[in-house]
């Protein structure tokens, strides 16, 4: 069946992108030649490069195979999903440009030569020509040479052969082509580029207040800083984890929740890209709990070394902080090496009248909060779509996207998260760190 499966998703990758080399390298191109090529050569070897890249950091290859690979395939995953795109738009445009292209009037091409209409001149015979002189008589030869030559050539006297009309430029159909696939390309190259910038310049903060009903007056207005979905590996490095410390820290937090995903690599190719963290301050100290990427690096691994650049993990376990209860969970994806979450462990014996905070790494993981009374869930995983059209699907995946939401006594906070997977870009989804403020009813 997963064969079946996979043979499928290939065949529908292979359909879409035979589509974008018949739009933008075929129909762009009058004939065979280094033009087409060229975009031949483009078409195929970039989905080759996006797959060599999500294997080359799943299969654990040398860490500088993976950064040689990775900002090529990854750029083209996004390049080719917006250009796929642009190129279905065009397919409306298409028609309207040809219609257009056919009203106008064709400027009419005059031939070169000499006209129908131009009178003929002819030469009378003069009676004095039998008496001219012998040079008079050799003139006369050589321009009746040159007649006979004209008459060889085909023309006939009194008529004026019609050229055939220049080329005036490639045909509608190729110029239509060429406009569409230029406009797509522009398009696609626009989006990617600024989707791009926008993670590579850090995630900007986002400020939320959630009043909880249990919180004391004298917490109210505390400032937990969330953030999730670093995704520290071969594009993102230490430069990145170092805005994202600085941007942390400038929010002067009270607390500091980091909501997994933070690596995409082991702890021996990613260990120096995450010490920056070391430098994270907030008054009551940075807690950290698994995410599903966590499990794909060696999540026992990471959880020792963040251990050691001093956040506390909570691995199902609880704290209880002066004015409430900070909880976290192990992400689901644990399950399969017996580390998955456990609600009892972390929730089971607290006291229900205090307030809690629980750290949990996906959204779907709300309702099992909602049955042990948790107040307010903080978690990312979404990344808020990333990559728009994507977040349609992501919406369906997940009971929240992004932001706040309250499913009974219950509410969840959802980040985008600070960095991005796969291809460093967000498209209708910026990156973000959220200072959640937490407010009283008592107050």
């Amino acid at each position: 069946m997963i064969i079946v499966f996979l043979v499928l998703v290939l065949a529908v990758f292979g359909g879409l992108h035979w589509y974008v080399w018949r739009r933008m390298v075929r129909d762009t191109t009058a004939r065979p030649g280094t033009a087409r090529r060229v975009g031949t050569a483009l078409v195929v070897g970039g989905p080759l490069l996006m797959f060599a890249a999500i294997a080359s950091e799943r299969g654990g290859a040398p860490f500088w195979l993976q950064r040689v690979l990775a900002w090529p395939g990854f750029l083209w995953m996004a390049f080719s999903l917006y250009l796929l795109l642009a190129l279905l738009v065009g397919e409306v445009v298409r028609p309207l440009l040809r219609r257009v292209l056919e009203r106008r009037p064709t400027p009419a091409v005059e031939p070169v030569g000499i006209r129908e209409d131009a009178p003929v001149r002819t030469r009378v015979p003069d009676l004095e020509a039998e008496s001219t002189s012998q040079t008079e008589s050799s003139s006369g030869t050589e321009a009746g040479a040159e007649t006979g030559a004209g008459a060889e050539s085909g023309a006939k006297p009194g008529s004026a052969e019609k050229p055939e009309p220049a080329a005036t430029g490639p045909s509608r159909r190729l110029f239509v082509s060429r406009v569409v696939g230029g406009a797509a390309a522009a398009a696609a190259v626009g989006t990617v580029g600024y989707g791009t910038y926008g993670v590579l310049r850090g995630p900007k903060v986002k400020r939320v207040t959630v009043p909880l009903a249990k919180l004391p007056r004298s917490a109210h207005g505390y400032r937990i800083a969330v953030v999730s979905d670093v995704h520290l590996g071969p594009v993102l490095g230490r430069g990145f984890a170092q805005k994202v410390v600085d941007t942390i820290n400038s929010t002067q937090p009270d607390l500091i929740a980091v909501v997994g995903d933070l690596v995409d690599g082991s702890v021996k190719d990613l260990g120096p890209a995450a010490a920056p963290l070391a430098q994270l301050k907030a008054r009551h100290g940075s807690f950290f709990v698994t995410g599903n990427h966590e499990y794909f690096s060696g999540a026992e691994e990471w959880v020792a070394r963040v251990r050691e650049l001093g956040l506390r993990p909570l691995e199902n376990a609880r704290t209880e902080l002066a004015d409430f209860d900070l909880a976290g969970v192990n992400d689901v994806a644990g399950e399969d090496e017996g580390q998955g979450p456990d609600f009892v462990k972390a929730l089971g014996d607290r006291d229900r009248s205090r307030a809690c905070v629980l750290l949990a790494h996906q959204p779907v993981q709300i309702h099992d909060s909602v049955d042990h009374g948790v107040d307010l869930q903080l978690s990312g995983h979404t990344h808020g779509g990333q990559l728009w059209p994507g977040s349609l699907i992501a919406d369906q995946a997940n009971p929240t996207l992004a932001g706040l939401e309250r499913y009974g006594d219950t509410q969840l906070y959802v980040s985008r998260g600070a960095g991005a997977w796969g291809p460093p870009t967000r498209v209708g989804a910026p990156s973000d760190i959220t200072v959640v403020e937490l407010a009283s009813r008592q107050a």
